[in-house]
This record gives C-alpha cells, sequence and structure tokens, in this order.
C-alpha cells in the first residue's frame, strides 16, 4: 500500500483484465511517432535551402513534410501495432532523407542552436494553393504573435489508440450499456485529465532539454545561469523546452481549455478561435494587400493552443480538428511533451516508446474525476516545476491541496504500472515492458540516470558548450544513417516513390483550385 492509500477503482479495473480469459486485449494498441529535426549546414547554422524537392511536396506527402519552417522538418510514421516496426520506419525514413541532404545535417537536438534573428528562420512554404496559402500565413501569425524563435524548437509527438476489441470489454468493467463512439470519447477524456494530473513524470523520465543557446533566451525576459559563455542552463532543469522558456507561452496562459468532456474541449476551442483579441487585432490582419496572420483571433485556428497532449481524429480534407471530433468522435492521443533525444539517432528508443504505451493505460484506468479551476492551477504548476527544477533533491509537488514528495508521488505511479506491463507482456518471454518500466524506475533511485542528467555530464566532462555538443551529435548520427548497410531498398524506394507523387498531388490540387483564397478561408472557418 503507498502512503497515498490504494486506488481501488483502478486496481478494480486492472484486476478485470488480470482474470479475464482475454489479457490480451491490451496488446496491439496503435503507436505512431512524428519527429522534428531542423536541418543546419556543416558549421551548425540553419539551412537557408528550400525543403528539399526530392523528399517531395511538404503539402502532400504524408511522411515526410515541414513543420514551422522550410528548415524544420517533420517525419511521420503510419501507425504500427509494435514498437520494433515503428522505430524501423522512422530509422528508414531517417535513411532515405539523409540521402538527400547534401552536406546538411538533421540538429540533434529539441533546442535550436545559435540562430542570431528572429528573420533568420525561414517560414514554411506550401506552394500557391488555397490550403498551401493557408498554412503558411497561419505560421506568419505564430512569428508575429510568438516569435519565430519558439517555433523553431523541435519535438518527438507520440501518437497512441487503444485496440478496438479493448473497449466492448472495457465497457462492460465500467458497466457501460454504450460501447460505441461516445464511450470510447468520454474514455479518451478520462486519459487526458490524468495526463494532465502525471504527465510531469514524462518530463522527469524523458525531458533532455536542460541548455540551451544564449542566443534563444535574446531579447526575452528569462535570466537563466551561465554554463559556457555561450550556454544557458538551469542546474536542475529537465526540459526547459516544455517550460515556460520553450513552450509554455505566456500569451497563453491565460487560455483554459477544459477536458472534462468533448463538449466543454469543443467549446473552449471554439470560443478561442472565434473571439478577438485586441493585442493581435492590433498587429493586422491584412496589410498592404498581405495576410500577416489569418485572423486577429486568441487562436487563429486549433493547432495554435499549445497542449502537452491532444485528443486527434483524422480529418476529412478541409475539416476542422474540432469537427472531426464532433462528427466521429476521439480516435487517438497525441503525447506532444517529448523532447528530441540527442542519445538515440531517430530522437526516440523503443524503452520510451513502451513505457508511454503502459502509461496511456494507467491513465485511462486510474479514476479520474473532473478537473476544477484551482486543481488546474496546480497541474500547471507541477508540470513547470517539473520542466525547470525535476532534478532537484526533495522536490515536492502539489497533490490534492497539499505538497507531497515527488519521488514518493513518481514510485506510487510506476509501481501501479506493475500490473499493466505484465498484461503487455503476455506470451513474450523476453518481458520488454516490465523491462521498460524497470529502467524507467531506476532513474527514481538515481537520478544521474536521467536524460538530462545524462546530457549535462556530458558537457561537464567535454568542457563543450551546447551547441558544440549538438553539432557533433548531429554529424555521429549523420554518418550511422549514412553506414547503415545493407538498407532497405524497398521501403527508400517506395519513398521514393510518395515523393514523386506527392509533386504531382500537389500541382493537382494547384491546378483544381477555384474562387479566391478569401472566400476559401471565408468557407473554412464557417464549416
Amino acid at each position: 500500500m503507498s502512503r497515498f492509500g490504494i486506488d481501488r477503482v483502478f486496481e478494480r479495473r486492472l484486476a478485470s483484465f488480470v482474470n479475464g480469459r482475454q489479457p490480451e486485449l491490451l496488446q496491439g494498441g496503435r503507436k505512431g511517432v512524428e519527429k522534428e529535426s531542423l536541418r543546419v549546414v556543416p558549421g551548425g547554422a540553419l539551412a537557408q535551402t528550400p525543403h528539399p524537392r526530392l523528399l517531395g511536396s511538404a503539402l502532400t506527402n504524408e511522411h515526410i513534410t515541414t513543420d514551422y519552417s522550410e528548415s524544420l522538418i517533420e517525419l511521420v510514421t503510419p501507425a504500427f501495432t509494435t514498437s520494433w516496426e515503428l522505430l524501423q520506419y522512422l530509422l528508414d525514413l531517417h535513411q532515405f532523407v539523409y540521402r538527400h541532404l547534401g552536406d546538411e545535417l538533421l540538429w540533434a537536438t529539441s533546442m535550436p542552436g545559435a540562430i542570431e534573428r528572429d528573420e533568420d528562420i525561414p517560414i514554411a512554404q506550401f506552394g500557391k494553393a488555397h490550403i498551401g496559402q493557408m498554412k503558411t500565413i497561419y505560421r506568419k501569425g505564430l512569428g508575429l504573435r510568438y516569435g519565430r524563435m519558439m517555433q523553431a524548437i523541435s519535438g518527438v509527438h507520440f501518437n497512441y489508440s487503444f485496440p478496438l476489441p479493448f473497449w466492448e470489454v472495457y465497457a462492460d468493467v465500467r458497466q457501460s450499456h454504450d460501447h460505441g463512439t461516445q464511450f470510447v470519447s468520454s474514455s479518451y477524456f478520462d486519459l487526458l485529465r490524468n495526463y494532465r494530473r502525471y504527465g510531469w513524470i514524462v518530463l522527469y523520465l524523458f525531458g533532455v532539454s536542460p541548455v540551451v543557446c544564449k542566443s534563444f533566451l535574446k531579447g526575452r525576459d528569462f535570466q537563466l545561469p551561465e554554463f559556457t559563455s555561450n550556454t544557458a542552463y538551469e542546474p536542475y532543469a529537465t526540459s526547459l523546452r516544455m517550460s515556460d522558456v520553450g513552450y509554455r507561452n505566456r500569451n497563453q496562459a491565460g487560455l483554459a481549455v477544459s477536458v472534462n468532456s468533448l463538449e466543454e474541449y469543443v467549446r473552449d476551442l471554439t470560443h478561442a478561435i472565434t473571439t478577438p483579441h485586441p493585442p493581435y487585432e492590433a498587429l493586422g490582419v491584412k496589410v498592404d494587400g498581405e495576410y500577416r496572420q489569418l485572423n486577429g483571433n486568441i487562436l487563429q485556428i486549433e493547432n495554435e493552443y499549445y497542449s502537452f497532449i491532444r485528443p486527434k481524429r483524422v480529418a476529412r480534407s478541409g475539416e476542422r480538428p474540432t469537427k472531426a471530433l464532433q462528427r466521429a468522435g476521439v480516435e487517438y492521443v497525441e503525447v506532444r511533451a517529448l523532447d528530441v533525444s540527442a542519445f538515440d539517432p531517430v530522437g526516440v528508443n523503443q524503452s520510451k516508446l513502451r513505457f508511454l504505451e503502459a502509461f496511456m493505460a494507467l491513465c485511462l484506468l486510474k479514476e479520474s474525476p473532473p478537473i476544477g479551476e484551482s486543481e488546474q492551477e496546480s497541474l500547471d504548476q507541477n508540470h513547470g516545476t517539473v520542466a525547470r527544477r525535476g532534478r532537484e533533491p526533495g522536490l515536492s509537488l502539489w497533490r490534492d491541496g497539499r505538497t507531497v514528495l515527488m519521488g514518493d508521488w513518481a514510485r506510487e505511479l510506476l509501481d501501479s504500472m506493475t500490473g499493466i506491463c505484465e498484461i503487455l507482456d503476455r506470451g513474450d518471454a523476453s518481458r520488454p515492458y516490465s523491462q521498460a518500466l524497470a529502467t524507467q524506475a531506476a532513474k527514481l533511485d538515481d537520478v544521474a540516470l536521467t536524460p538530462s542528467a545524462r546530457l549535462m555530464e556530458e558537457l561537464t566532462t567535454t568542457g563543450e558548450s551546447f551547441f558544440d555538443l549538438a553539432l557533433r551529435m548531429s554529424a555521429t548520427h549523420k554518418a550511422y544513417f549514412l553506414d547503415l548497410y545493407p538498407p532497405n531498398g524497398a521501403r527508400l524506394s517506395e519513398f521514393a516513390q510518395e515523393a514523386e507523387e506527392s509533386i504531382a498531388k500537389q500541382q493537382a490540387i494547384e491546378s483544381s483550385d477555384r474562387g479566391s483564397f478569401e472566400d476559401y478561408l471565408a468557407r473554412y472557418f464557417a464549416k
């Protein structure tokens, strides 16, 4: 029994799967990854070249695109039922990309290197189609509102959905007569609330951005201690990327989006994308015939809202994310809190993915009451505390209105995952999920094993600046991918064909567009 008491609801739900005849129902969830990386030249400066044509169209290639910047490549895997297949696909994608980068490198860390000015970060270009123009203008708006530097941060997103047969059995466990779309969406919102409660542990276990180049802080009112002449850091930080230094932008601090239900989530996001915000209106929407942003509202579109985790459904062409959710419910969740790991050539590893899969099950199965305003403030504070001070000895977090030691709470969460990992391991003698859990538990006993501590140790040992270490790791990763032999010829051919087809697809969209861009935009927001 933990010092916080037993969660009997969770124990009962877990026991239903352990004792049931189909423990494998939890196995085979669909997993995908989106991994972002900045393209840089050999000296480490941001590449100013266009997205390589041999990688296809950033607008229409499903697996190789760009994020905010023309220099920010995003690699997207399909959904797989095993993490090794997912990682193999991601590795093949990296091999393909590197064959078409010339002397450029993919930056190995989440936080960007030395970028002197916002204007040095080229905004992604998606062609002359209406939808392409909209994507580029949206990015102009992000740069205008928050600065381009914040948009140059990279991350790894983990997409996950539970196996379809799971839901019918889980509905019985929950004594629900409905096991359709409404039940599934409601259950995913249980998960979202609990991720808000417990997601800080992901920052402790996997955060690997305790340092930044000083250039990243230029023009912003952050005073971080100096590590080297051009590197700033927070001594006990795990993920400055996920702190107020990085994505947790103060401009959105007053924006409250509820995850108590799908209805409240859609209501709050709809309010944000339809409500004018005077400071943004003052920046101008269309000035001298040129768009600066899509509109002057609190959010231009739903995707502007930054959160650690999102409910998702694959949208139809031209369909807004909230409309897709209203139409057919939640299909999967997107965990957005992972830093790109300099210690893994593809930015992520199997142990991490397996842990996250088990953690999704924990967040789903634990009791998940609605989150009130005061609890949400505490949860935001916990995430910020762990992001900036997660390795601090004796660190306390807020729980149920009182402070508790982070280490005690973390051990309780990992102990609760033991049974989940046993279910996920059923039928596999190597017990990969239990091994993944043990790997993470070791980080609670020895903080030096956390990726953020390992990165600080590396910097201390080598005497390098953050920029020099990231550049060295980037070059090491490039050599790794180009030296891999034999390459997966069939997969590389598949990627080459997809790239060609995507260019033709973009041209078809551009030639089929009718009416003005203004009409297109009006239709999009009216839907």
